[in-house]
């Protein structure tokens, strides 16, 4: 199956999808379609890459609960006034 990394060059996400034919990729975050194609590291298992991984997981997590905190705090004083 022909599946690739790829990296938006909008919002900085990574991610994997499945192209098939002349099919567009978008990304799954801000759907732009400006992206970079990345080596795929299916095939390789090392160290360096599992620390990859776990620090842009990592980062991602640390958006979301960045971004659920000031969803939080903004409801809070909304529900004051």
């Amino acid at each position: 199956m022909p599946l690739y990394d790829f990296k938006c060059l909008e919002c900085g996400e990574s991610f994997e999808a499945l192209v098939r034919g002349a099919n567009t990729v978008a990304c799954p975050e801000c759907h732009s379609q400006r992206l970079e194609q990345l080596l795929s590291m299916f095939s390789v298992n090392s160290a360096a890459t599992r620390q990859a991984n776990l620090q842009g997981a990592r980062q991602k997590n640390a958006r979301t609960q960045r971004d659920k905190a000031i969803a939080d705090h903004e409801e809070i004083h909304h529900h004051r006034d």
